[in-house]
């Protein structure tokens, strides 16, 4: 079973429009927002979160060609906001380390802002340099985060590593939450570290379940996924109970299905197929007839005739021979021989070998229809390649006896009498024809 999983295009995407517009009123402007993993933390919850530090303060003039770049930057107007900051460094000598790390700090959200991932890490960067005596808490913490989730875009994930792991360190104890640790198991998967990543992602499912939340459908896929590689199949099969309850889809009813069925717990594997029939997720041909054999061997086989029918009525499940026997096996094993002798009679038209004609022609001499045996029969030789050709004379023989063909009977018979399983049978049934037909000569005189 092929399980669904984390991809880099998800972390492209879900990282996509995810830093925030800084703000120049503010003595920190780090506002880093994670939108897929649900870190969203503002200015205000970040200074009333971090412990204070004393850095320089801005200045009036500094403040105002800030002010300059916010302008431009609410406009989107990228251009006019790299030449207001490009203005700004030429004179940079005049600021103090605050001015300078917020003047970095607008470069690099403006970069960000133009899909220019590698120029906004370099000025993110340069915003550290500046040294932690002028940088605020908050600002410090949110541009390691912004860093770390930049070099998720480019795929760098060595380096999104080192950052995100320098922001657990430095950030406040309330906020390292389950999305902080779901982003850090997403960052060690892609590394190939299933171990830390299934560590991380189990502890961002585990506090999310303390506070009576529903985890995130993605946590349970990759909770699922690094179980799975280590095969242990009872922790997938408990993670996708839950994908079940919380997230009904029609893969993941299939995949509990078969972790079922690894499980050995057959009626599970088959109420939890069902389920996924009646809510329509089983549509491929070898779905449908797995569905079938399901239910015929869990002796519920007019059930899985229903599901072969109704899928050779939607075009569902080819109209082939093996599939009309099937179709015909599942109606026998219910007791609805008539509604299986239709079926089994298409089935050998489309066969290339005489085998199904044989069955039928045993089944019509059971039936007491005995010409439609030897029709049955008849067909069956001229098509050939059977696997039994010694019961198919036996059939014949006893056909065409109740039919008193006595002369068509035993020569049957006696090629059945050519093999040595039937020979002992075929012996007591030439005797036996040939006291009937001896009989019937005297009768007639």
């Amino acid at each position: 079973m092929k399980l669904t999983t984390v991809t880099r295009a998800f972390t492209r995407l879900a990282l996509h429009t995810s830093v925030a517009l800084p703000l120049v009123l503010a003595p920190a402007v780090s506002v880093t927002v994670l939108e897929s993993a649900g870190m969203k933390v503002s200015f205000a919850q970040a200074q009333a979160q971090q412990k204070t530090r004393k850095v320089p303060a801005m200045r009036e003039n500094v403040f105002k060609k800030l002010g300059k770049v916010q302008e431009a930057a609410d406009a989107e107007n990228w251009n006019e906001a790299l030449a207001a900051l490009r203005e700004m460094e030429a004179g940079k000598a005049k600021y103090n380390g605050y001015e300078t790390a917020q003047m970095y700090y607008f470069y690099g959200f403006v970069y960000y802002s133009m899909e220019r991932y590698k120029e906004a890490i370099t000025y993110y960067k340069k915003v550290l340099a500046q040294g932690a005596e002028n940088l605020p808490v908050a600002l410090e913490v949110g541009t390691l985060l912004t860093i770390a989730q930049l070099y998720f875009v480019t795929e760098n994930y060595d380096q999104a590593l080192n950052y995100l792991n320098k922001w657990f360190a430095a950030a406040e104890k309330d906020q390292i939450t389950a999305d902080s640790y779901a982003l850090r198991a997403q960052a060690y998967y892609q590394k190939g570290d299933n171990g830390k990543a299934l560590s991380d992602i189990n502890t961002a499912v585990s506090m999310y379940e303390k506070e009576g939340k529903v985890p995130k459908e993605n946590w349970f896929g990759l909770q699922r996924f690094l179980y799975y590689e280590k095969n242990d199949y009872k922790k997938v099969t408990s993670i996708l109970e839950k994908l079940v309850k919380h997230y009904p889809k029609a893969e993941y009813y299939k995949q509990l299905a078969g972790m079922y069925g690894e499980l050995k717990r057959d009626k599970d594997q088959l109420h939890m197929m069902e389920a996924a029939y009646i809510a329509g997720a089983l549509q491929k041909e070898k779905e449908l007839l797995n569905m079938a054999y399901l239910f015929m061997g869990n002796e519920m086989p007019y059930k899985g005739a229903k599901v072969i029918k109704k899928g050779l009525a939607e075009k569902k499940i080819k109209r082939t021979s093996k599939n009309l026997e099937t179709l015909a096996q599942a109606y026998q094993m219910a007791q609805e021989l008539q509604k299986s002798i239709p079926e089994l009679e298409a089935a050998a038209q489309l066969s290339d070998k005489g085998d199904i004609y044989s069955r039928l022609a045993g089944i019509y001499l059971d039936l007491d229809k005995n010409q439609k045996a030897v029709e049955m029969g008849a067909k069956a030789l001229k098509k050939g390649g059977i696997k039994r050709p010694d019961q198919l004379y036996i059939v014949l023989g006893m056909a065409n006896a109740n039919l008193k063909k006595y002369d068509t009977a035993l020569k049957h018979l006696k090629e059945a009498k050519k093999y040595d399983r039937s020979k002992k049978f075929a012996e007591q049934w030439i005797a036996f024809v040939e006291s009937e037909k001896k009989r019937e000569e005297q009768l007639a005189i």
